[in-house]
């Protein structure tokens, strides 16, 4: 089939390589313009771009693509690469910026979204992970005809993935990633037979995952331990849990519940004990041992390394956060 890509993160990226790949002809990639990154704030391509550039795939970078907003020119000139490539469909996976109506009409096929959750479960920004946060053991890649909605269209092919108790946002992206590229192709066979039957997504089991912040990141000690160790998880690689000991802010990368729980007088984020695979911090009724720490400017460590370079004793307490914030 002829293609119309939309795509910005690895994500993305892993989508596009997998059609690419596959035989399609991807007339026009479209991803969200360069944005400034990294240590020295420089002007970064995205994943999707810098694939497109080594494939000598066509390119458009709209900062928009509502004519009537506030990026006229871009949008318009959107439409005209857009019209020109008289696509049969356009896959979309992980764009960050809205489809106006005009959009969604144009390929003959219409728009298919790669979304990382069973919808409607976690429809929105940060599907993969919210589903850790809460603990969900099961999520999956939903295929999705566009609509004007927040993940509302309907279902095309769906597929279930566990949750290992083990995955972080970053491991689970990865498996997903590859799914929802599998499941693409599949699609668009279907679709180019005729054969694809979408069906309406319930209206029961709605959750919206909202964008991650980085104010989500200090670890609030008085939660229980099974929610703190889910949202280490669900933040690694970003924002990273933090805490803080000593007055230094520390990254908490890996750790697990552990057996056992604090006396009923230890404050929430006291350091119970220190041995040298991990850190027993108390919780709510329940015990956090850490594995795997870093401190600002430095390298993730196992607990024993470490310690080599940062003291850390039973008794010391780890400080509350301001203000804790959940969304389960």
């Amino acid at each position: 089939m002829r293609l119309i890509f939309a795509g910005t993160p690895d994500f993305a990226r892993i989508a596009l390589a997998q059609l690419h790949a596959s035989g399609h002809e991807i007339a026009l990639v479209l991803t969200q313009p360069d944005r400034q990154g990294g240590r020295g704030m420089r002007l970064q391509a995205s994943a999707v771009k810098q694939f497109a550039l080594e494939h000598g795939l066509a390119l458009a970078q709209p900062r928009s693509l509502r004519l009537d907003g506030n990026y006229p020119v871009d949008a318009a000139t959107a439409r005209t690469a857009l019209t020109a490539a008289q696509a049969d469909a356009m896959v979309v996976a992980a764009y960050g910026l809205i489809l106006p109506q005009w959009v969604l009409d144009l390929p003959a096929k219409g728009c298919f979204n790669i979304h990382a959750s069973l919808l409607p479960r976690w429809r929105g920004a940060a599907p993969i992970q919210r589903a850790i946060e809460a603990g969900d053991a099961q999520t999956g890649v939903t295929l999705m005809q566009m609509d004007a909605g927040l993940d509302t269209g309907d279902l095309l092919l769906v597929q279930g993935l566990p949750v290992g108790e083990n995955d972080t946002a970053a491991s689970l992206h990865d498996k997903l990633a590859v799914l929802g590229a599998e499941l693409m192709i599949q699609a668009l066979e279907q679709a180019a037979c005729g054969t694809l039957k979408p069906l309406p997504q319930p209206t029961e089991g709605v959750t919206y995952a909202h964008k991650i912040q980085k104010t989500e990141a200090p670890i609030d000690w008085a939660q229980s331990a099974t929610l703190i160790t889910q949202r280490i998880r669900a933040f690694n690689p970003f924002p990273g849990a933090s805490a803080k000991l000593n007055g230094e802010t520390l990254k908490i990368w890996r750790a697990n519940v552990t057996p056992g729980r604090p006396a009923a007088d230890v404050a929430p984020g006291t350091i119970q004990t220190v041995v040298a695979d991990g850190i027993a911090v108390a919780a709510l009724n329940s015990i956090v041992f850490i594995t795997e720490l870093q401190r600002a400017g430095g390298k993730r460590l196992p607990v024993a390394d470490f310690r080599r370079g940062f003291e850390v004793q039973p008794g010391m307490i780890f400080e509350l956060p301001d203000k804790g914030r959940l969304h389960v």
